[in-house]
């Protein structure tokens, strides 16, 4: 069954960081494109960043310099470093990963950022 699992949440101040995971189930995204999304209260979805199978990356305007995508294929997780965090950064974070034609979606984990 394929499964991604999101976690590392929570709630911190203007300025501060958060480190999010998401762990893929066995190896079936190791090297495959995985991406971030975040949907705040009464927005659409939005991609955040993304990593290709050969590494490169890619971000939202709002968050260049300021989070960094990364993976760790052997332990199959994705992660997003999130420095210099922002109220307007408080949204659901979302990892989704490509098989194919197929794509998958974790369940999400909270990012609230106060003022």
């Amino acid at each position: 069954q394929v499964q991604l699992v999101e976690s590392g949440g929570g709630l911190v101040q203007a300025g501060g960081s958060l480190r999010l995971s998401c762990q893929a189930s066995g190896n079936i995204f190791s090297r495959r494109p995985m991406a971030w999304y975040r949907q705040a209260p009464e927005k659409q979805r939005e991609l955040v960043a993304s990593i290709s199978s050969d590494g490169s990356t890619n971000y939202a305007d709002s968050v260049k310099g300021r989070f960094t995508i990364s993976r760790d294929n052997p332990k199959n997780t994705m992660f997003l470093q999130m420095n210099s965090l922002k109220p307007e950064d408080t949204a659901v974070y979302y990892c989704r990963g490509w098989l194919g034609a197929a794509d998958y979606w974790g369940q999400g984990t909270q990012v609230t950022v106060s003022s």
